[in-house]
C-alpha cells in the first residue's frame, strides 16, 4: 500500500508516526496480527525517511556545488 507522493506526510509527521509505531510494538498487549500491520507501515515510513534524507542531502550538495562554482572557489 505505497501511497501517491502527494498523500505522503512530510518527514517529520512520518518520523512521528514511525516513534508511535515502535511504541505500540513495544506494548505486550497488542497483537500479533497488529503487530504485523503495524511493523509493515514501519518499514514503509522508514524507507519514506530514508528517501527524504537522501534527497535532501542530495539537494544541498547541489546548492554547495552551485555555490562554490559562482563563487570561483574549488574546496
Amino acid at each position: 500500500m505505497v501511497k501517491k507522493k502527494e498523500e505522503q506526510p512530510g518527514f517529520e509527521e512520518a518520523l512521528k508516526k514511525l516513534e508511535a509505531i515502535v511504541e505500540k510494538l513495544e506494548d505486550p498487549d497488542v497483537s500479533l496480527e497488529e503487530s504485523i500491520e503495524l511493523y509493515e507501515e514501519g518499514v514503509e515510513l522508514s524507507r519514506y525517511c530514508s528517501e527524504s534524507l537522501e534527497e535532501a542531502v542530495l539537494r544541498i550538495e547541489k546548492i554547495n556545488e552551485k555555490s562554490e562554482s559562482e563563487s570561483g572557489t574549488d574546496q
